[in-house]
C-alpha cells in the first residue's frame, strides 16, 4: 500500500514525540501505529529510516535539551537531600551516644 508522504512524517513525528518522554517511550511505535491504522513493521521502518538519516528536528533537539536540563536539576536536587540526609543522620547517632541526663 502506498501511503503519503504527509502521513509518514507525521506518524514519525508521533513516535519520536512519544520517545522523548520516558514515561511513554515504551511501546511508541505499537501504540501509533495501532492509533493510525498502520502495520508496527511498517512504521518501525520509517522511524528506523528518519533517525538513520540524520533529519533530527529541532523540535527533538530541543526536547532532549530539556529533558536533559531537568534531570540534571533532579540530580542536583538529590544530592542536596542526600546531604541532608547525611548531616540528619549523623547528628542523631551522636544524640544517642550521649549519656542521659
Amino acid at each position: 500500500m502506498k501511503y503519503t508522504d504527509e502521513l509518514k512524517a507525521r506518524a514519525v513525528e508521533l513516535v519520536m514525540h512519544a520517545q522523548a518522554d520516558p514515561d511513554s517511550a515504551n511501546g511508541a511505535i505499537t501504540r501509533v501505529a495501532n492509533e493510525l491504522g498502520l502495520s508496527k513493521e511498517t512504521l518501525r521502518v520509517w522511524v528506523r529510516k528518519h533517525k538513520d538519516s540524520g533529519n533530527a528536528t529541532p523540535t527533538e533537539s530541543v526536547d532532549l535539551e530539556a529533558e536533559n536540563r531537568r534531570l540534571r536539576a533532579e540530580l542536583a536536587e538529590s544530592r542536596r537531600a542526600n546531604e541532608i540526609l547525611k548531616k540528619a543522620s549523623a547528628f542523631f547517632a551522636a544524640e544517642l551516644d550521649r549519656p542521659s541526663k
